[in-house]
């Protein structure tokens, strides 16, 4: 069983900066702050499912981008971005999403989606912003 445990580990992406993660994510969706450590493993769930597919390097590039989300705030604040007040995260969020280095910014969009995706993407989170899927597809909402 420690064995699974060791090897699931090893495969998380997010377990490493799992902190700084659901900072980010309680401030990107402010409902997520509502999260069980339940919700909280689910929504890391989809994330991590989401990331299987995608390439190492890209994999290491989001750990190291949450990592220097973590750290950057110091020059500023004097705290790490998990010390800081929810307004200040914020501002630290906005500056990242309009940051003149297009790199920056769309690693922060990719993190925003991938915020989203595991918010959302959980039964609870679906239902809580009316999403009904239907087999009919498009037809179901023409009727």
């Amino acid at each position: 069983m420690l064995g699974a445990a060791a090897k699931e580990s090893s495969r998380s992406v997010l377990a490493p900066v799992r902190v700084v993660f659901r900072a980010v994510v309680a401030t990107v969706v402010p409902e997520a702050k509502q999260l069980d450590e339940t919700g909280w493993l689910a929504l890391e769930a989809l994330v991590e499912d989401a990331l299987e597919i995608r390439p190492p390097a890209l994999r290491g590039q989001l750990r190291f981008f949450l990592l220097a989300i973590e750290w950057l705030p110091v020059l500023r604040y004097g705290r790490t971005f998990t010390a800081l007040g929810e307004e200040q995260r914020g501002r630290v969020l906005r500056y990242l999403q309009n940051h003149p280095v297009e790199r920056i910014r769309c690693g922060f969009w990719g993190l925003r989606t991938l915020a989203f995706l595991g918010y959302y993407g959980r039964p609870e989170g679906a239902h809580a912003i009316g999403y009904r899927p239907d087999p009919r597809g498009w037809e179901a909402v023409r009727r």
